[in-house]
């Protein structure tokens, strides 16, 4: 127990000194030639008035006995999950004077059988085992059910060679010496060997269940350091202590490892580009920024260029929402939270936001939950990802052992793998969300501005082409768009170009180009 799961064990001593008798394990050839034994023993034992307590290790089982009792005539109870609504009337009757109860492992478990009056003179509770189970433990439990607080009772055990844990261990070897000495199937053997037989098959499997627990206690002990390292990053996240430690150094990692990609001073450009293509940030490095190459030195120079453009877009973001929830507090007072709605182009994240916080700090304390909630959301997600993949990897590994190699070292090193891979995916989700993220509604105007814009600019280089086109063809009746002008001298915005206005304007810049 101390190996697996570093604990200790104390063994508490009883109440009173148990004086149940525990008699040798009865083996006999058959199932069958067993539990008409067993039927003989119950009937013996209901005649002497001793209440009975039958253990399987199965509902077949049960069932099996019980229709056997029924046939003899032997009233009783069944208690074996299928009843749990009579389970406690069952086991308050199970101590009375002549009682025949049948049990299975969990039927039952954790309660006391108070035995009836004049019972601890007939000898208290027999308990009768119909098989013995693969655990020892579980046959204690099944005997200690009589014997409690030191009134009397026995416990006997009744096994065949078709058991399933004779049939596993020392099957072959134990009928081989009962073919010897001849033995029919209703005769049986009682004794010390017996007993020591089975439970060295019982400590046999029970040394396998071990090895089994202490391998998967390997396996989940390089999950459980990975767990810890994500876990540590989510309490940052979730309580904000160092999260701000945590993105600066999430943020030095991804530069780091985007200029790790490159190894000379003319890839300047490329380096600027993967900068915009993940951050959103166009960093000023030149050629000559990079002599010499330097990997470090010139990660860090990026670091300190994009901190800086990410205080000035929190600054302004934080500022844009002050003002708002000051205005919005003047119209309704009594407001305490306040839903803001964020974007980077795809995604829509609503963040709630305290209003008293953002008033109290004016406004600084707004990105900082917007941070909160983004690190978050990218954490569960790819963290859930990362545990399918380990246990789809657990899987695959133990393929491993055909090419003589231990699946557990294999799991080690691919299961890093996997973590790095993971964490560097999670370090550019969240700054490229960071980076990109803009007020929803703040997006979408400068999105429309710049449509308009566009459009503006589409509709004069039509208008253009139109006049060179109808002045080489020659004088005709040209159709001119009216274009109004608003009263601040600007053009009003115009309805967007059809589909077949698109096509004439690109027939028409292909016909510029070839003049």
């Amino acid at each position: 127990f101390y190996d697996i799961y570093k604990l200790d064990v104390v063994v508490i001593p009883t109440n009173k000194p148990v004086i149940r008798k525990d008699y040798d394990t009865i083996l006999f050839r058959t199932q069958r030639a067993k539990y008409n034994a067993i039927i003989e023993e119950i009937k013996k034992l209901h005649q002497e008035g001793r209440p009975v307590l039958v253990g399987t290790a199965s509902v077949e089982a049960s069932e099996l006995l019980s229709r056997m009792l029924k046939m003899a005539g032997i009233p009783h109870n069944v208690l074996n999950a299928k009843h749990h609504e009579r389970e406690a009337e069952i086991i308050a009757q199970a101590g009375l004077k002549g009682a025949v109860t049948i049990a299975t492992n969990m039927a039952g478990r954790g309660t006391d059988i108070k035995l009836g009056p004049g019972v601890a003179e007939l000898g208290g509770l027999a308990v009768i085992g119909s098989e013995h189970h693969q655990a020892r433990r579980i046959d204690n439990q099944l005997r200690g059910r009589s014997g409690r607080q030191g009134d009397p009772g026995s416990s006997q055990f009744f096994a065949s060679l078709e058991d399933d844990l004779l049939r596993l261990f020392n099957y072959e070897r134990m009928s081989k010496w009962m073919d010897f000495l001849k033995f029919k199937e209703d005769e049986s053997i009682q004794g010390k060997m017996v007993t020591r037989t089975i439970t060295n098959a019982q400590m046999q499997v029970e040394r396998n269940h071990f090895g089994i627990r202490k391998r998967l206690l390997e396996y989940d002990e390089v999950m459980n350091h990975q767990r810890k390292a994500i876990y540590a990053r989510r309490r940052s996240a979730l309580f904000g202590d160092r999260l701000q430690v945590d993105l600066s150094n999430m943020l030095l990692d991804l530069l780091t490892a985007i200029v790790s990609r490159y190894s000379r001073p003319e890839e300047a450009e490329a380096i600027v580009y993967e900068c915009v293509r993940t951050l959103a940030f166009m960093p000023q490095l030149s050629p000559a920024d990079l002599e010499p190459f330097q990997p470090e030195l010139i990660a860090e120079k990026l670091h300190s260029q994009a901190l800086a453009f990410y205080r000035a877009k929190k600054d302004r973001i934080n500022r844009l929402i002050y003002t708002h929830t000051s205005e919005l507090v003047r119209q309704f007072p009594e407001a305490q939270w306040l839903q803001v709605d964020f974007t980077e182009g795809t995604l829509r994240l609503p963040v709630v936001l305290s209003i008293p916080d953002i008033l109290r700090t004016e406004g600084r304390s707004a990105f900082i939950e917007v941070e909160k909630t983004v690190t978050l959301s990218q954490i569960d997600s790819l963290w859930v990802e990362h545990l399918r993949q380990l246990d789809d990897l657990r899987h695959s590994v133990q393929t491993a052992v055909y090419e003589q190699k231990d699946p557990l070292l294999v799991y080690k090193f691919e299961a890093f793998k996997l973590f790095q891979a993971m964490v560097e995916r999670l370090n550019q989700q969240v700054l490229s969300l960071l980076f990109r993220i803009e007020i929803y509604e703040e997006r979408q105007a400068v999105q429309q501005q710049r449509r308009s814009r566009d459009l503006s600019r589409l509709r004069a280089q039509h208008a253009e082409d139109y006049y060179f086109t109808q002045t080489a063809s020659g004088p005709t009746s040209p159709q001119y768009e009216a274009v109004s002008i608003s009263s601040g001298g600007e053009a009003a915005p115009q309805p967007p170009l059809s589909r077949r206005e698109r096509r004439a304007l690109e027939r028409q810049q292909k016909k510029r180009k070839g003049r």
